[in-house]
């Protein structure tokens, strides 16, 4: 049990040293990605109102087909760069939520960037 506890200790440690120097505005928001074994789970997120501003998930009905797999990660990114684009924003920063930057969350960020938003 001490393995797991620690396990979870050292993530909250990462997403905090992570998101110490990352803040959301009206300008420039936050995209932020959770994943699970089986679902994904992107937001953009305005810290200074504290507001979602769009989100795509595995479970809406759409993309409920895809799963939390590189391939799937990509064209949930993609979804999330199109709703950006219809709220013309083009610039946000990334939270990589503690995760390391490789496999599902750096297809999420790719699938983004494909849509042109910056970051």
């Amino acid at each position: 049990m001490k393995k797991v506890q620690d396990k979870i200790r050292r993530k909250i440690r990462r997403k905090k040293h992570i998101r110490k120097d990352i803040r959301g505005t009206e300008q420039r928001p936050r995209v932020t990605v959770f994943r699970s074994n089986q679902n994904l789970y992107v937001q953009v997120i305005d810290d200074d109102s504290g507001r979602t501003l769009a989100s795509v998930s595995t479970l809406e009905k759409e993309y409920s087909s895809l799963k939390s797999c590189v391939s799937d990660a990509e064209k949930i990114g993609e979804a999330m760069g199109e709703r950006l684009k219809a709220k013309s924003i083009s610039s946000v920063v990334f939270d990589r939520n503690g995760y390391k930057y490789h496999g599902v969350i750096k297809a999420v960020a790719d699938g983004v960037r494909k849509q042109g938003i910056k970051f």
